[in-house]
């Protein structure tokens, strides 16, 4: 299972949350190489789309949702802002001298595809764009986090190589102390404590993607679950 390279995050209904999601956009745009035509027209489809959705009238003070995701294998870019109003968006034809009602014209045209969905949790809905991306990515490295903090699907170096975690609980030492025991996709449980660095890797690509260590150079982080 590989980390899903995408970032979310919700904005205010003001002025200043449009600049603010090209920034995010920008910064992940530069951890995933995008080529610079990719990231100039990304950061202004999202701006229209973040506009459009801080237009629209919605019960209470709702936020706006905003998910951004890298789909390596199909060569996109995905845009999605979410807001709690009611109707959809419809491209409009402006005349020469209006000042408005381009925003989505200019979403139609540098989209790859766009579209309105229903969101399946709550009310209102997902305006969605996909952009053409190929070579986007996200960059490849590795963190060490404390084992307490592990979650299944991470990627983990053990015994020379990359493993999947596919399940984490949490026990408690009879003296007081935490540990965790981790089961991996291959090879016995670990079982480490709590505070323990472990090395994970950020980025996109899964454990089945990376080269896996000649039998004989394994080193384990921590010792197996004794069978006893």
């Amino acid at each position: 299972m590989s980390e899903p390279c995408e970032v979310k995050f919700k904005l205010v209904r003001c002025r200043s949350s449009v600049p603010r999601a090209r920034a995010v956009l920008r910064a992940k745009l530069g951890e995933w190489r995008a080529g610079h035509m990719v990231a100039e027209s990304g950061e202004l489809v999202l701006s229209e789309l973040v506009t459009n959705a801080l237009r629209v009238q919605v019960p209470g003070d709702r936020m706006v949702g905003v998910r951004i995701e890298s789909r390596e294998r199909e060569g996109l870019l995905r845009l999605e802002v979410s807001d709690a109003g009611e109707g959809r968006p419809v491209v409009r034809q402006p005349g020469e001298l209006d000042t408005a009602g381009r925003g989505l014209l200019l979403v139609q045209a540098l989209a790859h595809r766009w579209g309105v969905d229903e969101r399946q949790a709550g009310i209102g809905k997902t305006v969605w764009a996909d952009l053409l991306a190929p070579g986007t990515a996200p960059v490849l490295g590795e963190a060490d986090v404390a084992a307490v903090t592990l979650r299944p699907g991470q990627n983990v170096r053990v015994w020379g190589a990359w493993r999947t975690v596919r399940s984490v609980r949490s026990e408690r030492y009879a003296s007081g102390g935490l540990f965790v025991i981790v089961c991996l996709d291959e090879g016995p449980a670990l079982r480490l404590q709590a505070g323990e660095a472990v090395t994970v890797r950020t980025g996109g690509a899964s454990a089945a993607d990376m080269p896996r260590t000649p039998a004989g150079q394994a080193r384990p982080v921590s010792g197996p679950v004794s069978s006893s």
